[in-house]
This record gives structure tokens, sequence and C-alpha cells, in this order.
């Protein structure tokens, strides 16, 4: 899916440049996107810029963030509370000291190297409530939504096209298999089932299959009579009696042991139990749900699973996508992780709020445990943040990441056309020159695109073209 370039033509930014001159480029590639935007080489140009009141983002190079640079834009805060500032960094997240007060409380957010004019427009534009082309409100509600929002949060199409029939599957009454990697939500979405279920007044039992020991897990399921085995000296209801009148989950299903796969068939077809060290037979009234993170049709051609109860399990189904596939949601499962673990330890709000740097670093972490992996993160970074912390930036962030460079190398890359063949010895003015008349020829000699595309301003490429 591709997004149109974010507009900036309402937008007044100021960039502290101090003859910085990747400053000046930084300013020339907002214009191109619309941006008004202003220079100033010292302190004293920019307090006289932002004395006229205009100003909406300020942008400045990490080391132009001294204690003078902060004193004037906090002062600026205080009469125009809705000012972003940004600064530039050349360096890693984990290497920012973000130690000093009054930068952490100024500082909206870091910005690294090379700079990104588009995807740090569509920055600006969401931090200033102009969500971006492409982009879906949160406060859009569907009523499959709205029905599910007590047990899951997401908006991504990927999660609307998993649950779409999940309220009828709810009330049908019919046995569900859920698949999905771990971590992506199967006994969340089996309690769902459950709640919306005619089922929701009995009880919901969950049995992890896989962490049960095969000597065990025959009685934990059926129960036990009395003297059934050395150890039982009582009998024992098991999780299918338990479960009576409600819904029983089976988790990890493809773990269960293949001699005992017959009996829970027998179970389901039935509708009765026998427990071990009985032949009298335990009417019961349950729903199954069942789930695995595995790929349950190889297991029953690896002969690892019988067919006859893959096909009587696998009656309604439901596969759960990954957390990449849905990184539409992951801004909004991190808030709510992040606001969720403070309010446990006894914060109050208003709740610190994730910079946007720091989102799209989490949209692009690989989340190999999905779900449950963001919210363990989120958790760590909560009870770790300094109590003061207005905003998160990356910096909170990393240290608690896995594979922190795993963010970096999933972001998606710039395609970029063919190359450019400049001659040995060729001048500068000359290379220049070449790279404007290629990218022209590229664009279709659209002179908007090819400045854009330049990383300069429509009035700066039309000098160049008009020098003698």
């Amino acid at each position: 899916m591709t997004h149109k370039l974010p507009d900036l033509k309402d937008l007044t930014v100021l960039v502290l440049d101090a003859g910085d001159s990747s400053a000046g480029l930084t300013g020339e590639r907002l214009e191109a996107l619309g941006a008004r935007v202003f220079s100033a080489p010292t302190v004293e140009d920019a307090t006289r810029i932002l004395g006229s009141g205009q100003i909406q983002v300020i942008i400045s190079s990490l080391d132009l963030a001294d204690e003078r640079t902060i004193a004037m834009i906090s002062e600026y805060k205080k009469s125009h509370p809705g000012t972003l500032y940004y600064l530039l960094t050349e360096h890693d997240y984990d290497t920012i000291e973000i130690a000093d007060e009054s930068a952490r409380l100024v500082v909206d957010d870091y910005v690294k190297k090379p700079f990104d004019a588009v995807r740090f427009g569509r920055m600006v534009q969401t931090s200033l409530g102009k969500p971006s082309t492409g982009s879906t409100s949160l406060a859009v509600v569907e009523p499959l939504i709205s029905r599910v929002k007590p047990y899951f949060l997401f908006r991504s199409t990927a999660m609307r096209r998993a649950l779409r029939n999940l309220p009828e599957i709810a009330a049908s009454g019919q046995t569900v298999f859920i698949s999905g990697e771990t971590g992506t939500g199967k006994e969340i979405v089996a309690r769902t089932i459950h709640m919306l279920s005619p089922r929701s007044g009995g009880p919901f039992v969950p049995i992890n299959c896989g962490a049960i020991p095969e000597t065990l897990i025959e009685g934990e399921l059926f129960g036990h009579e009395k003297g059934a085995f050395t150890g039982a000296h009582k009998s024992r209801k098991g999780k299918f009696e338990a479960a009576d009148n409600g819904t029983l989950f089976l988790d990890e299903i493809a773990d269960m042991p293949v001699e005992l796969q017959g009996r829970l068939l027998r179970v389901l077809e039935e509708g009765k139990v026998y427990r071990v060290g009985s032949e009298r037979p335990i009417p019961i009234d349950v729903r199954v749900i069942t789930a695995t993170r595995m790929d349950l049709a190889k297991a029953v051609a690896d002969g690892l699973f019988r067919e006859d109860l893959y096909y009587r399990l696998n009656v309604l189904r439901i596969h759960l996508p990954p957390l990449r596939d849905r990184s539409e949601d992951i801004p909004l499962l991190a808030s709510h992780f992040l606001g969720r673990a403070l309010s446990e330890m006894g914060r109050t709000p208003p709740y610190p709020v994730l910079s946007s740097e720091t989102m799209y670093l989490l949209e692009h972490y690989p989340w190999k445990g999905n779900v449950r992996e963001l919210r363990n993160i989120m958790t760590r970074v909560a009870t770790l943040l300094p109590p003061d912390t207005k905003r998160v930036f990356p910096v909170h962030i990393i240290p608690y990441l896995d594979d922190p460079v795993g963010a970096a190398a999933s972001a998606p890359k710039m395609q970029t056309p063919a190359g450019l063949l400049i001659p040995f010895g060729a001048r500068l003015s000359q290379a220049e020159d070449m790279l404007i008349a290629e990218t022209l020829k590229l664009v279709g000699g659209n002179r908007s695109k090819a400045a854009r595309m330049l990383g300069i301003s429509i009035r700066t490429l039309r000098r160049k073209l008009n020098k003698a």
C-alpha cells in the first residue's frame, strides 16, 4: 500500500542550523513538502523569529541543544504549548543522554540522521492531530470491535478479517480450532468466544496439553477414582467435569499424546467421560475449543495426530496473524499495556506518552514473541521508568529488546532506480547538472517531483536550472 506524500503547506518550522549544512538540507526537504521554513544560525535569531508566535515545529541538532537553546524553547512552549521540538542526532538511540531535567521536559522526540522528510512530516501530522493519508482513526468503532473491545484491542484489517465471524462462532456452540504463533492471543480469543456465547454463565476451564507430563494428563482431563493408581487416595474430577455447562479450552492440542487422542475423540462423540479406574460414564455438556502453534494438518500427515480427531476439532477455524503482520495495532497495544502496567503500580494519570519515533521503532521490531512479548516489554519499561517522565523515547525501550538491531533491519528500505554513471574527473558542478538532468528525465520533466527526489526546494531547483 502506498501513501501520498504529507502535505505540510500550513506548517511553520524553525530550523536552528548554526552553519550546519545538514540542518539546512533539512529545511529544504521540508520546503519541498510545502512547509514554511525559517532558519536561525544563533539563539538571538531564533528568539526574534519565535517572537512572531507563528512557529509550530522547532528542529535542532543534538549538539545545539545547550542550556540557552533549551531555556529559549521552554519559555516559548509555555505560551505556545502545542509547539513540537525535535532533536536531530547521528548517534544510536541507546547512546543518547537525556538525563538533563530541562531537556527531558522540552524535547518531543529524537530523530536520527539522515533526515527523512516524508516520515518526519507524517510524524508531525500525527502529533498535531492531523492523521496522514492512509491512516486509520482510532475513533472509528465498528460493530465487531465494539463487541470484543473489553477483551481485544485492534484496528488492523488483518485482525478484523480474522475475527469477523467471532460473534456468530460464539453463538453457534460448535467446536472451534484456533491456530497462530506463540503469543498471538489464542487463549484470549477462546475466552472471548466463551464470554460472547450462551455458556458465559458457566465455567471457562483452560488446560495446556504441552505443560502436563504424559503420565498425568489423562487424570487431569478425565479425572480418576479412588485407588485407580498409586497415590489416588480419593476420587477427583477432571477438567471435562469441571467445565460442565461451560467451555473447556485445550491449548497446544498438538502436544497431546497419540494414545489419549482416541479417548478425547470418544468423549467428543458421546458427550460422556470415563474417569481413570471407572467404567461408569458421566454425562457432560461441554463446549471444546482447541488451539495450537503448530501446523496440525502437517502433524496429521506425519502420523503425530489422528486424522479423525483433526476433522472433529476443525469444525470452525480461526487463524490469528502474527503481530508483525498487524503493525497498525502496535501503537494501540503498546499504549494500553504501558498504561495498564503503570496503573497496577499505583501511578495515576496522565501517563507518559510514547513518542512518534518510539512508535516507529516498535512498529518495525520483529516481535517473535508477538503480543505477549510486547506486553512484557511495556511492563519492564513501566517498572523502570523514572517517575517524572512525561514522554517515552527509544532510549527507554531499546535496553529491553532482545534484538535491538532487528527493528532497524525490519524497517522498510527505500527503493532506488538505476544508478547514474559519473565519469572520473568530472567537476562537482557537472555532476550536479547530470544528477538534475537524469532526475528530471526519470519523473518526465515534473520539476516538483524532481525537487522532492533531490531533497531540495522547487525554488532551489529553478535557480540551479537557470544559472548561467
